[in-house]
């Protein structure tokens, strides 16, 4: 088992989650909480090398680029519909990632 790619899986999923969450719930803490897993998800898929990890790693840039400015429209411009919008790319660049990650799954073989 690749335990690289089970914390960057994790914590993609986790920032999914969070995100969700948010979207649900209207909190500046759970946007803060779902950016920076996005953030620790991002830097762990940095060197990673497998069939589709440029795109992993592009997916999770998306991501960032879109939580990081959701939580600064939220809590400095106090601006609720910019933020949601946002943490909806944000949701969508984070479920590519997730299915770049089982097409992946997919195609590799682990021989035991």
């Amino acid at each position: 088992m690749d335990w690289r790619k089970v914390f960057f899986v994790f914590f993609t999923l986790m920032s999914l989650t969070s995100t969700a969450g948010f979207l649900f719930e209207h909190s500046g803490t759970a946007l803060f909480i779902a950016a920076s897993l996005n953030i620790i998800s991002t830097i762990s898929k940095i060197g990673v090398r497998n069939l589709l990890a440029a795109e992993l790693l592009a997916g999770s840039f998306v991501a960032d680029l879109h939580l990081i400015p959701a939580f600064i429209y939220l809590e400095v411009y106090n601006n609720l519909d910019w933020a949601v919008a946002l943490a909806i790319g944000g949701v969508i660049a984070n479920a590519f990632s997730i299915s770049l990650v089982l097409i992946e799954s997919s195609k590799t073989r682990e021989e035991y």
